[in-house]
Formats: structure tokens, sequence, C-alpha cells
């Protein structure tokens, strides 16, 4: 049987989105060990091009990488993928905010992966997102890539009622195809490097409360602040470690005023294995999030035998299963309550092998095989 030549479209690594680096990886990876025989995949990405960072006063500035996003994003991506065409017998998109990247491709032949719907919120709940007229012609654009795909691909049932309430996509070119866990994420680390001791010895033997993720609105990092201030009320010598993000002006203000910035210890930058490291150690992992569309965190922290404490919401519930103590995201005593009860006995957290059993359910070869099929069948082999 011959080979097909599939393209694994990668977002650029400049815009710094871990876990969509991570999806385009293990996918490749996945791909190119385990389903070699009938796929050759390949990644793509070009050069990113800076040009408006080069220009004095503006390009040192947010506006000026945001324009330089746009420009790569909307013009050097497409024209480098129209020179690209004709090496490839089929497309996979790994990140749906890219999906304008299909008009430049046979639609009969292209697939996207679709992590979540917040791309079209601005076109979908214009009341809850209202955004200018510039940023809904430019998502307008991108769920039209999406929409002229052959295949789309989704991580969660959650996601799945979402672009069907939205009638975003025909639900016969729907696929489910969940996330798995990186080999890093385990119960105890054979070698602990150098980084992870630094770690390690920065934090000390303290109990710590643990946030993998970034900053944005929806991960409710206000809620995560508060909830840490009244548990180290109860408990001094608790510590919040946050890996990952960017503190926003009204969160660091929040840190101020809660007292709390000798006690927190923000890490970026890591590589997986400390971050497992991090999930063994921590006395518990929280996800306070409003929204998301898979929640990677949660089985990745159950891999490594933590407890976890997230958000009462549908995407947590379906990845997490039993394996998770949750909480309804706003109330603040319900989180403090479990957060202690965990402090003060962990047996208080669902049992250990449940948590592992939880978290095997997932699989990156799992997540290769099914989007192999897929562009198997679109090839009709």
């Amino acid at each position: 049987m011959a080979q097909i030549r599939l393209a694994v479209i990668r977002d650029y690594p400049e815009e710094n989105w871990l876990s969509m680096a991570l999806c385009a990886e293990m996918l490749l990876k996945h791909l190119q060990t385990e389903q070699n025989t009938s796929i050759q995949a390949i990644g793509v990405c070009p050069t990113f091009n800076w040009r408006i960072k080069h220009i004095p006063w503006i390009g040192k500035k947010k506006f000026g990488y945001n324009a330089d996003r746009l420009l790569n994003r909307f013009w050097h991506y497409p024209h480098y993928l129209k020179q690209k065409v004709k090496e490839f017998d089929f497309y996979h998109i790994t990140d749906h905010s890219y999906a304008q990247l299909a008009h430049v491709l046979p639609p009969e032949r292209t697939g996207v992966y679709c992590h979540d719907i917040d791309a079209f919120r601005s076109l979908v709940e214009p009341e809850k997102e209202p955004r200018p007229g510039w940023y809904r012609a430019m998502s307008s654009r991108i769920l039209s890539g999406l929409q002229s795909s052959a295949v789309v691909f989704y991580s969660t049932a959650e996601v799945r009622r979402q672009i069907e309430h939205y009638q975003l996509v025909e639900p016969s070119r729907l696929v489910h195809a969940p996330y798995g866990i990186s080999p890093e994420f385990k119960m105890m680390s054979e070698n602990i490097s150098i980084s992870d001791q630094k770690i390690l010895e920065q934090i000390g033997e303290v109990p710590f409360l643990l946030h993998v993720g970034s900053c944005v609105p929806r991960k409710r990092i206000d809620i995560l602040l508060e909830v840490f201030a009244q548990a180290q009320a109860i408990y001094p010598e608790l510590l919040l470690v946050k890996v990952g993000g960017e503190w926003s002006d009204s969160q660091q203000q929040q840190i101020s005023q809660l007292k709390i910035s000798k006690s927190l210890i923000h890490l970026k930058g890591l590589d997986r294995s400390t971050i497992a490291v991090l999930y063994q150690k921590a006395s518990a992992v929280l996800l306070t999030s409003e929204a998301e569309g898979f929640g990677l965190p949660v089985i990745e922290a159950l891999a490594c035998g933590a407890i976890v404490i997230a958000s009462d919401i549908p995407v947590l519930n379906e990845v997490g299963g039993d394996g998770v103590i949750y909480c309804p995201t706003g109330d603040i005593s319900a989180w403090v309550e479990k957060v202690t009860q965990v402090l003060s006995n962990s047996n208080s957290a669902p049992e250990l092998n449940l948590r592992l059993s939880q978290a095997q359910k997932y699989s990156w070869s799992n997540h290769a095989q099914i989007i192999a099929e897929s562009y198997l069948k679109l090839a009709g082999m």
C-alpha cells in the first residue's frame, strides 16, 4: 500500500501556544513511528517574519508584536503554503485558529483540529464578547476556513455540543480525537534533572498548591488567588506554585491586595519532566477555569498520581471523571472547603488507583490513529 503524504501544519512557535505545540508534536511523533506504513507525515511551518518589530517606537510595543502575528498568519503563511500544495496529498491544520490557511488548500483534502470555539465567540455570542469589526472579520475568515474543510476533529463531547449548537460545522464531518498524555507524566521519574532539583530546592519541603496554564480570563485566576489566600490563612506555610502565563495588571493588583506575593512562585519555560515532578509533589493541583476545550493539566496531573480539584464544568467532568474533586466555579467557600479538606487529609480525595485509571483512558497513540484513519478514509484506502 502506497503512503499518502500528509502535511501537519503547525503554529508559529513565536506565538508560544504551548498546548498547541504539544498537540502537533505528539501527533507527528506517533504518525511517524506508528502509522508510517500508510502515511508519510511531515511537519510544516514557515519562518516567522519580523517586520513591525523593527520599526522604531512601534515594534517594541505589544501592538508591534500583534501586528507581526497577523501579518504572518494571514499573509506570509498562506503564501508559503501555496508553494507547498503540490508536495502533499492531504493537509492537517493542527490549530483551528489557523483555519484561514484552508482557503489556499484543496478543501476536499484538508482537515482542521478544533480545540474549542473561543476564536468564534465574537460571532456566535456577540453580546457576551463584543469585538471591533476588524476582529469579527478576521474571525469570520478563520471560521469559513474551518467550514470549508473535509473533516473537523474535536477533543471532547462538550466541544462537539457547542459546534453543533451554533451550527458551525456539519455533524457528518466531525471526528472525535481526544488528546493523550506525554510519557514524562507518570507516577515517579527515574532521574531528577538539575533543573528539577533547583525547582524543588526553591520550594523546599513545605506544602504547595499548583496551577499549570495561562492567565487568560477564562482560567479565573482571580478565584485561584482568593482560594489560596484563604487556605493560607489556615495553613500559613502553604505556597502557590504557578506554572506558565503572565500576570495581568488586575491579577497583580489582587496579589498585592491579598498580601500573598511572598508566598507565590511563578515559573515559566519549564520542560515537561520538571512539570511532572511538580505534579507529583503538589498537595493539590487546582484548575479554576470557567471554560476549557479539554483541560490537559487534568489528565497529566492524574497520570502523575496528583490530587486534582477542578471547576464543575462539563468539559472537566468529562475528562476527569471520578478521579477529580469538583467545585462550582465561582463558589470561593466551596473551593476553600475542598482545598483545606485535602490539606488536612489527603485520603479524602479519590483513591490513587481511580486517579491513575482515569488518566489511562487517554493516549496520543490513539489520537494519531484516529486522525490517520480519517485521512486514509478520505483517500479511499
